[in-house]
């Protein structure tokens, strides 16, 4: 499977016990979704290629996991995966309606300005930093928009529309450059 074509789950920490059993932090709102997983991805970290692996047993409590796969006999294969990313299908994300949304969902859509209209199109999403910024294309410059409730005012999921009230001076930053 292509990485494109999953989602991170979350990533693997650590090793527990002697049998295999692995550590991981899910980065979900809905742990408890992923109780009855029968199989993963995992991105090994430094890696460029998914690997499958079925699980045999999970226990997950709140954002924590204790994952035992079958392909591992012992600590020293688990400790190989510490770091590596795990990856789902998009097809396992549950659905959202309204004005939720995944952040790869935005990816290609169009932002409007309240005041401005069509600005540009959102080219990625980035949430490695403390603040989740939409990365739009605007007059051939890139422009980080802060993704939070005082700026992206709306979603229109049949329109692939991002609607915001961009502050006063935030396209001049850019544009200055």
């Amino acid at each position: 499977m292509k990485i494109d074509a999953c989602f991170q789950l979350g990533y693997i920490t650590g090793t527990r016990g002697l049998s295999g059993e692995l550590l991981a932090n899910l980065d979900t709102d809905q742990p408890e979704y992923y109780r009855n997983l029968e199989s993963v991805f995992i991105l090994p970290k430094g890696g460029k290629t998914l690997i499958p692996f079925f699980i045999e047993s999970i226990n997950i409590r709140g954002e924590k996991a204790v994952v035992k796969f079958d392909e591992l006999s012992g600590k020293d294969d688990a400790r190989k995966l510490i770091g590596g990313g795990i990856y789902l299908s998009l097809e396992l994300l549950p659905k959202l309606e309204g004005d939720n949304f995944y952040y790869h969902e935005l990816v290609n859509w169009t932002v409007r300005d309240l005041e401005l209209g069509v600005l540009g199109t959102i080219s990625a999403v980035n949430d490695q930093s403390p603040q989740v910024l939409l990365v739009m294309d605007y007059q051939n410059k890139e422009v980080l928009i802060p993704l939070n409730q005082e700026i992206v005012v709306g979603i229109d999921r049949n329109q692939q529309e991002v609607q915001v009230a961009l502050p006063h001076g935030l396209l001049d930053i850019y544009l200055d450059q």
